[in-house]
């Protein structure tokens, strides 16, 4: 979990209360199915998760860079 995260909302699609069903219950002994449409779902959040982190990485090592040497 990101800092951000406890402190802003969740961006409009990250979460989908109607489709989160997955409550267990103590008597629930068999392990939940994941249906095809829960796996791309999957992995297209890991995908977007992906794309983000490159996105931070390119901005940290903008911060981060020494300042280039002045001409002479």
């Amino acid at each position: 979990m990101i800092l951000n995260e406890l402190y802003d909302p969740a961006e409009e699609g990250y979460q989908d209360q109607e489709d989160d069903k997955s409550r267990v219950t103590l008597d629930d002994l068999r392990k939940t199915k994941l249906t095809l449409r829960q796996i791309n779902k999957l992995r297209r959040l890991n995908d977007i998760r992906n794309y983000e982190k490159k996105e931070k990485i390119v901005l940290i090592k903008q911060q981060y860079s020494p300042p280039p040497q002045p001409m002479m």
